[in-house]
C-alpha cells in the first residue's frame, strides 16, 4: 500500500511541475528557423495584444483554373497560433468553380458554409460521404481523406474552414499527378488515362515528361 501511495505522490508532483513550467502561449518567432517541433517562442516581453489578432481574412483571387480563392490564417502569418493546433481559412468559389480532390494528411477540416451552395464530400475505400451545404451548414472531413468542394449553386459561394493544425499541409491530386516530371506514359499506365489526355493535363498544370 505504501508503494502505491509513493507512486501516486510522485505522479502528482511530476504532473504539477511539468504543467507549471509550460507557458500559457508560445507566439512564434518567425525570424527563427522552423523545426520539427515548430517555431521557437517569441520572448514574452516582446509579445503584444496585436500578436493575437489577424486582420487579413479577406477574399482571395479566383483567377485560376479552379475559380477558387483561398486565404489562410496559419502560424506562418498568424504567429500566435504556434503550438495551439488550430488554424483557419477563407474560401471563395466562383460559379462553376471547385476545390479539386485533395487531402490534409495531418489535420481534420471543418467546413462552415456562409454564402451560396456547395457540394462537399470525402471518399474512403468503402464509401462516399457527400452533402449539399447552404448558409449556416457545417461539414467535417476526417484527417488524411480525399475530399472536394464544388460550387453547385448560382453565383459565388463563400465559407470558412477550421483545421486541427496550426500549419496544415495539403496535397492536391491534380497537381500531384500532372504538375510533376513523371513520364507521361507512366502516369497514363498507372491511372488508365489516355496518353494524349495526360499530356494535355500536364501542359495545363505545369508538368513535363
Amino acid at each position: 500500500m505504501k508503494i502505491i501511495h509513493i507512486l501516486f505522490l510522485f505522479t502528482f508532483i511530476s504532473f504539477t511541475i511539468c504543467h507549471a513550467s509550460v507557458n500559457d502561449f508560445c507566439v512564434a518567432d518567425l525570424k527563427a528557423p522552423n523545426t520539427n517541433s515548430g517555431y521557437p517562442c517569441k520572448p514574452v516581453a516582446k509579445v503584444t495584444s496585436d500578436d493575437f489578432v489577424f486582420h487579413g481574412l479577406v477574399a482571395g483571387s479566383t483567377n485560376n483554373s479552379f475559380k477558387l480563392g483561398v486565404t489562410p490564417a496559419s502560424v506562418t502569418n498568424f504567429p500566435a497560433l504556434n503550438g495551439l493546433g488550430i488554424s483557419a481559412m477563407r474560401v471563395d468559389i466562383e460559379e462553376g468553380g471547385f476545390a479539386p480532390m485533395h487531402t490534409h494528411p495531418g489535420a481534420t477540416e471543418l467546413i462552415i458554409s456562409i454564402q451560396g451552395e456547395v457540394t462537399v464530400g470525402f471518399v474512403t475505400p468503402t464509401g462516399v460521404y457527400s452533402k449539399v451545404l447552404k448558409s449556416g451548414d457545417l461539414f467535417v472531413v476526417p484527417p488524411g481523406l480525399l475530399h472536394y468542394v464544388i460550387n453547385s449553386g448560382k453565383g459565388k459561394a463563400m465559407g470558412y474552414v477550421a483545421f486541427s493544425s496550426e500549419k496544415p499541409s495539403v496535397q492536391i491530386l491534380d497537381l500531384l499527378l500532372f504538375g510533376n516530371k513523371l513520364p507521361s506514359n507512366l502516369v497514363a499506365k498507372t491511372t488508365y488515362l489516355d496518353l494524349a489526355q495526360v499530356k494535355k493535363l500536364k501542359a495545363k498544370f505545369g508538368g513535363s515528361g
